[in-house]
């Protein structure tokens, strides 16, 4: 069940994903909480890496398990402001993260164009939280791109 807490998180999402666009990066923002408190924030850097797997999830993924000091993030929610594409879907069921919440479906990349589950079993994974902002700034970025 979406709450007040995941608009929270989920604008810090939003806040990341600006950032993003600042750098003329596709404007995907993601922040994972645990214990209450932001352990990891991250945006796409693909561009500015010149690195395909640097997406925001996974630069995430890399900062919390710095934070935290180990590769399982357990108790841990990851705020995206779009639906996971299958190679982060795959490295956050690796992590065994407890919860995904995600802003935007993805029609085109999302995990689910590929498959049903590639999260631990164990993980809830929940979509639609400020969606048409996340959405619209994606749209957005391209727009302007074109």
């Amino acid at each position: 069940m979406i709450s007040e807490t995941d608009i929270r998180y989920m604008r810090m999402a939003l806040d990341e994903a600006h950032r993003a666009a600042e750098r003329d990066e596709v404007p995907i923002g993601a922040v994972i909480v645990c214990g209450g408190r932001v352990v990891a924030r991250g945006h796409n850097l693909t561009e500015t890496l010149t690195d395909v797997t640097a997406h925001a999830e996974m630069q995430a993924i890399t900062a919390a398990a710095s934070t935290l000091g180990g590769k399982y993030l357990t108790g841990c929610t990851l705020y995206v402001t779009v639906e996971p594409c299958l190679m982060c879907a795959g490295a956050l069921g690796w992590s065994q993260i407890d919860r995904v919440v995600y802003g935007a479906a993805d029609d085109k990349r999302g995990y689910h164009t590929f498959c049903d589950r590639p999260f631990h079993k164990k993980t809830v994974v929940e979509g639609g939280v400020l969606a048409d902002e996340c959405s619209r700034l994606v749209t957005d970025f391209f727009k302007a791109k074109r």
